[in-house]
């Protein structure tokens, strides 16, 4: 396998290349701010207006300044935030929440009902143009309220100023699941009439921080909520230092100016994992992801099964894991990622050349096939592919790559052009739902999510019964048996669940990594002043 270009020697090349660029820097030198916890972000987010958010980075932002009905906890179970507590119906349709009472947004004015009915409105509302519809969606009455012919969605009542009623066109019991998005979060009418298209960027929420600062393409910079209802920060501030460069930043954390790199660039991970001086500091944690080769389904040869399987057993994805990504992440089994597995994962494909030639024979391609590869045009992603050119050609399989920009990649995966792809899929909610109904539904095919174009009665029936039953062991053991007929059946060659890779400077305290973007609060993040008072009294300060 050929290794990755970009993989550092390490500090010798990059410190030279980093100085050069700082040198060429016009922006001033500004001090830290005591206290203050300094964010590398490689990209600015594009908002931090629950509404029309639809990047990581702008729910990073939004988790600290925002707070919806209810949150997640570390087993990624719902679990009260704004709302004290709820109550479902036992035909799944009507939830009811009361809301704590003294939960204030920045303006000083205490969060109702009528909040939470205005704020989901608002993402329903064609004006808003919000991308997400689909997380309120299923509320009764929605359709019509989005369509014009209603003036309000009837679903959504507000019994008293702390009782809020929410009814659902049909039963889906991850829809509590659904109200702990970015897109549920509340925020206050008067506020969004005041600033108008400007809010996108003076969110005024509820949350442990307030968006004090944000200089585009720069930093954003965010306070203590002093008054905040689940207990105040134990830092003053966030700084988000927008440095889109792999090599800047990671010479800035050298110098003790960045305290965290949520994402460790993957040619440095190495080097930090083995380093005796920082790989204490180096989180890797499971991700809620799936990295797959998608086939097309309805496409000759991959209607046929057993081409599918073969094409499983061709694959070492331990040696990929290994080598290619150094580790960072699992080989998969299915398509569920370990976090929200409820029993003993599915019996998976093992790498197996001599089964593979074998189901070829048996399929009648016994001499071999020809098939292309599509991917997104990148270097990480053409060392994946190349890879996996490779396992195929020892089974006698043929397999041409073909790289093209990411819309161009999109459209012809969506159209079903693509004979197979390589793509990963990423949780939007903690819930085997959110990975088995887009991904392998028959009414999904494309843009919907399967992008395979697989169909199968079977699955099809158990995936409609699933998302109704509300009781959980039913719904758990539903799905375990989806994913295992999902992965007999092979519509993907099922890669690995990439892992999420962080480091942090060691006068940080109780920095965790979490799966969601919406679960990072960093209410309980601290820093030890001595340790990084003393470090950056010798250090140049990060310029933004």
């Amino acid at each position: 396998m050929r290794r990755c270009t970009f993989r550092l020697t390490f500090l010798a090349c990059l410190s030279a290349f980093c100085l050069m660029l700082l040198a060429s820097c016009t922006n001033v030198t500004s001090p830290r701010i005591p206290n203050f916890l300094y964010v590398r972000l490689k990209a600015s987010p594009t908002t931090v207006d629950p509404a029309l958010i639809v990047d990581v980075y702008g729910a990073q932002i939004a988790a600290k300044l925002y707070n919806g009905l209810v949150c997640f906890n570390a087993d990624l179970a719902p679990e009260p935030d704004i709302a004290q507590s709820w109550s479902v119906s036992s035909d799944g349709l009507v939830y009811l929440f009361r809301l704590r009472k003294g939960v204030r947004f920045f303006n000083g004015r205490e969060v109702t009902a009528r909040d939470f009915r205005y704020s989901f409105e608002r993402i329903l509302n064609p004006k808003t143009r919000s991308p997400r519809t689909w997380v309120l969606s299923r509320i009764h009455g929605a359709g019509n309220f989005m369509a014009g012919k209603s003036a309000t969605v009837a679903g959504i009542e507000v019994i008293d100023p702390y009782v809020l009623k929410i009814e659902l066109e049909k039963p889906f019991a991850p829809f509590i699941k659904l109200l702990g998005l970015t897109t549920a979060y509340v925020v206050p009418q008067e506020e969004v009439e005041r600033w108008g298209a400007d809010f996108s960027f003076h969110g005024t929420g509820t949350g442990p921080y307030i968006l004090e600062r944000w200089e585009h393409n720069q930093f954003l910079q965010l306070k203590a909520n002093d008054r905040y209802f689940a207990g105040a920060p134990r830092i003053g501030g966030l700084i988000y230092g927008i440095v889109p460069e792999d090599f800047t930043a990671l010479t800035e954390f050298e110098n003790g100016n960045i305290d965290v790199m949520l994402e460790i660039p993957p040619a440095a991970f190495k080097h930090y994992a083995e380093d005796p001086q920082w790989k204490s500091s180096v989180i890797v944690a499971p991700g809620l992801n799936i990295y797959y080769l998608g086939l097309n389904c309805q496409a000759v040869p991959f209607n046929n099964p057993l081409i599918r399987r073969a094409l499983n057993y061709a694959i070492n994805r331990e040696a990929i894991v290994a080598r290619l990504l150094d580790g960072r992440g699992r080989v998969a089994s299915g398509p569920l990622p370990p976090l929200l597995q409820t029993g003993p994962p599915p019996e998976g494909y093992s790498y197996d050349p001599a089964r593979a030639r074998a189901l070829l024979k048996q399929a009648g391609y016994g001499t071999g096939l020809l098939m292309t590869i599509y991917q997104n045009a990148d270097e990480e992603t053409l060392d994946i592919t190349q890879a996996l050119q490779s396992n195929l050609r020892d089974v006698g399989i043929d397999a041409r790559i073909v790289q093209l920009e990411w819309s161009s990649f999109k459209n012809a995966v969506a159209r079903g052009e693509a004979q197979a792809f390589w793509l990963s899929w990423w949780a939007d909610y903690p819930d085997a739902e959110n990975f088995l109904f887009p991904l392998f539904y028959s009414g999904n095919w494309g843009t919907g999510g399967n992008r395979s174009r697989f169909k199968d009665p079977r699955i099809d029936e158990l995936l409609v019964r699933a998302v109704s039953v509300m009781d959980d062991k039913q719904a758990h053991a539903l799905y375990r048996e989806i994913e295992q007929l999902v992965v007999q059946e092979a519509p993907w060659i099922f890669g690995w669940h990439k892992a999420n890779c962080s480091i942090y400077q060691p006068w940080v305290k109780n920095y965790t990594v979490v799966p969601l973007a919406v679960m990072e609060k960093w209410t309980g993040i601290m820093l030890d002043k001595n340790k990084a008072h003393s470090k950056h009294e010798t250090n140049t300060k990060l310029q933004y």
